[in-house]
């Protein structure tokens, strides 16, 4: 479809009881490690779709409608955030076109086709969440339709402290109006910066909190014990929490307010978070399929108290920076946890080869594996892992400044590897890339950093024909020359400059 859309009238969204997290699209192998992301995911999220024509047939020069062919295409902003829902103001301002559209007389304007509820659900499909925001103040009938929860799957609001209450004129304070945000029916939320008493408030405030909410995602508040254990005890249907830099729970809280139904855990930069976290964690969370831990203080010890409970339900496990762990953690992990497939152990700077060794042997099953930041790691752990994990699909090696192209040409074997990951590997050089050229599964590769590959060198990666994205960022042998030449023999191919 064409895109009428004037891309000068565009204007920044402005924050208002809420916004928008646009989550990071997804490979299978569940969300995305603090390594594993390329700016070209950005770039395709902030791509504006083409606005179909029939919003600029539906309303030609009408000066009582705003004209939805003039409306700014506006990509998220740079935090991935939009504006969602209207004030009381906004409410009243939205113009019921259903009922001006009567007093219209024009054969030519098809006020039928911009009023018609299923053609109004199908065309809105094509617009991003942002577009959808601003759609929905056209008219009461659009905000209707828009308000499906169809439209808002996948998108959680991010609410911040200050956002959540209204000044009175006397001074008062009193907690937004969450109603928008029930009738769209969202099921997860981020507070940023609340207290204890802000989630007390949006559990009473939001018809949904009770039993309709499965994710909730604390960052930087100052919740405590109290606070974390009545939150879980009220929202009953979380079954996803993440808590990341609140400093004011204890290990303590975690023992009290963990339920059993908590399938999902990600816990970062919360200083009170030691072994004796992860003891509860393993004891009170049998059915965790997921869980993401970034702790400085956590050891090999924390690691010894999983137990054949989580065994059978846990898929995913991400260690970042955990720089305590040694091999001896992982023997506990690869033993306690079999049926792993997606593990990452960036950061964890003291494994060496022997980890590695153990990890392959036995889980066999892993489908991604993150050794970014590992500096001890050779090209030895590459021949354990194209010897034994046939499955493996991603594979994330930054930073791994021991890897030479003698790596390389271990993973070249492996039929199943779609994205590698060789960011700031400073020893890769150019026969190292004629290795890859044989990878004909490979869909991502990233280069970025690497100081030793030259133009001759990176011009054969045309030959990977399959290639979808390719990273080249702060890449010397990466000229404007080569990119025009990746743009004509790889015209699929996304190519970060």
């Amino acid at each position: 479809m064409s895109n009428t859309s004037n891309r000068d009238t565009k204007t920044q969204c402005l924050p208002r009881n809420g916004l928008v997290k646009i989550p990071s699209p997804t490979n299978g192998l569940g969300s995305a490690s603090i390594t594993k992301g390329t700016p070209a995911v950005k770039n395709r999220l902030c791509q504006p779709p083409s606005v179909p024509s029939i919003l600029s047939q539906a309303f030609p020069k009408h000066a009582e409608h705003v004209n939805p062919s003039t409306l700014p295409i506006l990509p998220p902003p740079p935090t991935h955030s939009i504006p969602l829902g209207l004030s009381p103001e906004e409410e009243n301002l939205s113009m019921p076109c259903d009922q001006s559209a009567d007093r219209v007389q024009s054969p030519e304007m098809n006020w039928h086709l911009a009023l018609d509820e299923k053609i109004l659900t199908r065309l809105f499909c094509y617009f991003s969440a942002c577009e959808k925001c601003i759609l929905a103040q056209v008219c009461k009938t659009w905000r209707r339709v828009l308000y499906q929860s169809r439209f808002w799957l996948g998108l959680t609001p991010v609410l911040h402290a200050k956002e959540l209450y209204n000044v009175l004129p006397a001074g008062d304070k009193e907690f937004v109006n969450l109603q928008g945000f029930a009738v769209r029916g969202f099921e997860s939320f981020c507070l940023v910066g609340v207290s204890d008493l802000d989630i007390c408030e949006f559990i009473d405030n939001y018809p949904l909190s009770k039993k309709g909410v499965k994710s909730v995602s604390l960052k930087r508040s100052t919740i405590t014990d109290a606070g974390l254990e009545v939150m879980l005890e009220q929202m009953q249907g979380v079954v996803r929490l993440e808590l990341s830099g609140c400093n004011d729970f204890t290990e303590a809280g975690l023992w009290s307010s963990l339920h059993g139904r908590i399938t999902s855990l990600s816990v970062s930069d919360c200083i009170n978070v030691a072994d004796d976290a992860v003891a509860a964690i393993s004891q009170l969370l049998p059915n965790l399929g997921e869980l993401n831990l970034q702790a400085y203080h956590v050891t090999d010890t924390a690691l010894a108290y999983f137990t054949a409970k989580q065994g059978r339900a846990t898929h995913t496990l991400r260690l970042h920076s955990c720089w305590e762990i040694t091999n001896h953690g992982v023997v506990n992990v690869v033993h306690s946890l079999p049926n792993l497939t997606v593990l990452s152990l960036s950061g964890c700077s003291k494994v060496t080869d022997d980890g590695v060794e153990l990890v392959a042997e036995n889980l066999r099953r892993l489908r991604g594996l993150d050794l970014s930041w590992c500096p001890r790691l050779t090209d030895t752990a590459l021949e354990y892992i194209a010897c034994d994990l046939h499955k493996l699909e991603e594979l994330v090696l930054d930073r791994c400044v021991r890897i030479t192209d003698t790596g390389l040409s271990y993973l070249s074997t492996m039929p199943s590897l779609r994205s590698l990951y060789l960011r700031w590997c400073c020893q890769v050089q150019d026969f190292g890339l004629k290795h890859l050229l044989a990878m004909k599964s490979l869909r991502l590769l990233s280069l970025a950093g690497c100081p030793l590959l030259t133009t001759t060198g990176l011009s054969g990666l045309v030959q990977l024909q399959d290639l979808e994205e390719l990273e080249l960022t702060n890449c010397p042998g990466a000229t404007p020359e080569l990119f025009k030449y990746f743009s004509q023999h790889l015209p699929r191919c996304v190519v970060i400059e």
